[in-house]
């Protein structure tokens, strides 16, 4: 076996053995790359393991580990398995070979210089230092949507068939890109979180094509009040990001989005609603968990190589405070200006 850096002509390969692999996720797949370098230009360094097949020929692809570099003034210098994704970490045949591709992680760390390489698993790899700030929902779903509408609990499925006979509506296709960057930049200002560029979300809708769409919710007077970009990868529908306004949530219309979606989706013949991750004990994880959906914890590892402690850049540390609520008080207009630049390296 021996590992080397990916070239672009590995693409083909890289995303084959994902997408056979029981463990490959949307995030490994070289197409969460092109979106990450096409929109903020951060260096990559992919790795994969190969061997030659016994009886001579091709080697083939046995592991690997996607690799950016985020380096700012603000946030620090690491190597992330995958920025802006739920997951990353190595994907491999064995055990062996992904500690193999730790070890090849850790030397190309100390070449950079950096303060750490993280790996967001979904379980615990090797003896590294490991965060549990996150877990993830997931459920199978009915290909009968009343089946899945009964499954949710009944104070969520109340407020589900009230949205319904409310009035809201739903919208789907690329076009509605304008209104989708609309709710999200109004969510993050009222998280006190910047928003990314509107080129982001639109290279996720290009590069991905037909597996990934927008949904927007309307209200009873044709109002936009809450909008979701999602993914569909193998057997999975994947609400990713989404924002709603909150003068709105009388109305329910993050019940009302989820549930259209989980609907169309179940149609569509998809088995799995995945509702992504949430951090413990936010508001997030309470909602899904009012679903119907239990928690399943994430193994954020962290290769500790300038610095001594895991990196705290969640929004949940104390120093980050002052700064959110700051940016709560910000003009609104002026978060879609300021935001972009600062959001590239919040991954």
């Amino acid at each position: 076996m021996r590992i080397r850096s990916f070239q672009q002509n590995d693409a083909n390969a890289w995303d084959d053995y994902i997408m056979s692999h029981p463990e490959g996720t949307i995030f490994h797949l070289t197409q969460w790359k092109r979106v990450v370098d096409e929109s903020f230009g951060h260096p990559s360094c992919y790795l994969l393991a190969e061997e030659a097949p016994s009886n001579g020929g091709r080697p083939r692809i046995v592991g690997v580990l996607p690799l950016v570099r985020i380096k700012s003034r603000l946030f620090g210098d690491s190597l992330v398995s995958v920025p802006f994704a739920e997951l990353g970490g190595p994907v491999a045949d064995s055990t062996e070979i992904a500690v193999a591709l730790l070890a090849r992680a850790g030397e190309v760390a100390r070449e950079f210089g950096v303060d750490y390489v993280e790996l967001k698993n979904t379980q615990g790899l090797a003896d590294l230092p490991t965060k549990d700030l996150y877990v993830n929902f997931s459920k199978a779903i009915d290909p009968d949507p009343e089946v899945n509408l009964l499954a949710i609990p009944r104070k969520s499925r109340a407020v589900v068939r009230k949205a319904l006979k409310s009035g809201l509506s739903a919208e789907t296709g690329h076009h509605l890109l304008p209104i989708f960057y609309e709710m999200m930049a109004r969510s993050y200002h009222n998280l006190g979180t910047p928003i990314f560029p509107r080129r982001f979300f639109g290279k996720f809708l290009e590069v991905f094509g037909d597996k990934s769409d927008l949904l927007v919710v309307l209200s009873p007077q044709g109002k936009p009040i809450a909008a979701v970009l999602c993914f569909f990868f193998k057997d999975r529908v994947m609400p990713y990001y989404a924002g709603s306004l909150f003068e709105a949530r009388a109305l329910g219309p993050n019940d009302f989005m989820y549930w259209e979606l989980m609907r169309r989706g179940c149609e569509a013949g998809y088995q799995v609603f995945d509702y992504g991750r949430s951090k413990v004990d936010t508001g997030s994880y309470s909602f899904k968990k009012h679903w119907g959906f239990e928690p399943k914890p994430l193994a954020y590892q962290y290769l500790l190589v300038g610095q001594k402690e895991m990196p705290n850049l969640s929004p949940t540390n104390p120093k980050y405070q002052k700064k959110i609520e700051m940016w709560r008080k910000m003009p609104f207009g002026l978060t879609k200006i300021v935001g972009p630049p600062l959001a590239k390296y919040l991954a």
